[in-house]
């Protein structure tokens, strides 16, 4: 994963004041569903504002798809509440609420047009067909489709047929767009082009968007906040920098991009900093951190792998954290490398670098002796 292009994402979030009378967009209240006694969604809580672009993240099975058709109408909650710009939804059916839904397998109807199946939400509804005429061609130029609109499915690139369910899910002029893995059944670079054109497409129209996805480099790209989901809960919701520089825990870090996790032992406290050793060797790792700790506590002290600078010179600024290996794994990517060290203490450490430089070389080959070094302030200290 290319950390330049994972920090990309800039946008602010359109989150309201805590201390204004600003009513969120979208509230869920201790939302929660139960299948036979298991709890697929648990105790959820958020608030979403109007025209944001939110991202659910997290793995198979931890609910996120269950909170998305609650979302929708499509299942019945257990017990817990879902207002949609001051309204309570949460009893209505799925036809009466002003929310549209795109699944993964985008669901068009293969004896239909291209403009047909994008008309046939409006049709249903017996508005005028000039009218329908008219939205059909302003939202299939909107999505670079007006020269496919008597196409069927069947003549349709893969991206091009996300972009038809796209706007099929947009002519209503939904509140609210739910998104299940949108890009999920596009190609790499075409799903990275696609991130950016719905980014834009949504600014435009400013319609609020919750996608769910287990993709992180998906969730960082097009989100303005992220909720990192876990059996039925969500461990961290923020910003893609929050939660990608600023785990809470252990399985925020270790699901949110690749990250080195030393577990460690601390020896000295100092106000907001600690020093502590990593398995009884002679690896003396400093982390900052806000967290209560306490001398003799075990911790996590996690590095992301482009934090780590690698060399086969030992570095000479003593307020480095260093440690020597061997490399033992190399994969190049093209625009970067990575490389897997063996410490001396027999932890594998994963480093990514750029390579900022045309050569058929590499910096550092299989079984060179190294010195890995990283600064303090990339240091990550976990509790769980």
């Amino acid at each position: 994963m290319d950390a330049n292009h994972k920090m990309s994402n800039t946008r602010e979030p359109q989150v309201s004041d805590s201390n204004s009378n600003v009513q969120s967009f979208i509230q869920i209240k201790a939302l929660s569903k139960e299948f036979n006694g298991f709890k697929a969604v648990d105790q959820i809580n958020l608030d979403i504002n109007k025209g944001e672009l939110f991202a659910i993240l997290g793995g198979s099975g931890c609910g996120k798809s269950t909170l998305l058709r609650m979302l929708a109408g499509l299942e019945t909650p257990s017990s817990g509440k879902i207002l949609l710009d001051g309204e309570d939804i949460t009893e209505w059916p799925a036809y009466e609420r002003p929310i549209n839904m795109m699944f993964q397998s985008y669901a068009l109807f293969p004896h239909m047009t291209v403009e047909k199946n994008v008309a046939y939400g409006l049709q249903k509804e017996k508005i005028p067909q000039s009218e329908i005429d008219q939205r059909v061609k302003n939202i299939l130029d909107l999505v670079q489709l007006g020269t496919f609109s008597k196409r069927k499915p069947d003549r349709l690139s893969g991206g091009e047929k996300q972009r038809v369910a796209l706007a099929r899910a947009l002519i209503k002029n939904p509140k609210l767009l739910l998104l299940d893995e949108p890009l999920a059944a596009l190609d790499k670079k075409l799903r990275e082009q696609t991130q950016f054109e719905l980014i834009k497409l949504q600014e435009e129209l400013g319609v609020t968007f919750i996608v769910v996805t287990h993709d992180q480099e998906e969730a960082m790209t097009l989100a303005s906040r992220i909720a990192v989901m876990k059996a039925g809960k969500f461990v961290q919701i923020g910003s893609p920098t929050e939660i990608y520089e600023y785990p809470k825990n252990r399985f925020v870090a270790d699901f949110f991009g690749a990250i080195n996790i030393f577990d460690a032992l601390v020896i000295d406290q100092d106000d907001t900093q600690i020093t502590a050793t990593f398995d009884q060797s002679e690896l003396t790792l400093k982390a900052y951190t806000d967290k209560t700790i306490n001398i003799g506590d075990k911790v996590g002290i996690a590095v992301r792998p482009e934090k780590i600078s690698i060399s086969k010179d030992l570095p000479e600024d003593s307020n480095l954290t260093t440690s020597k290996g061997i490399v033992w794994d190399l994969a190049y990517y093209g625009n970067h490398s990575i490389y897997r060290v063996k410490t001396e203490s027999g932890q594998i450490v994963q480093v990514s670098t750029q390579n900022q430089k045309r050569s058929s070389d590499h910096l550092v080959e299989w079984n060179d002796e190294v010195y890995l070094s990283w600064e303090q302030n990339s240091s990550i200290v976990l509790l769980d």
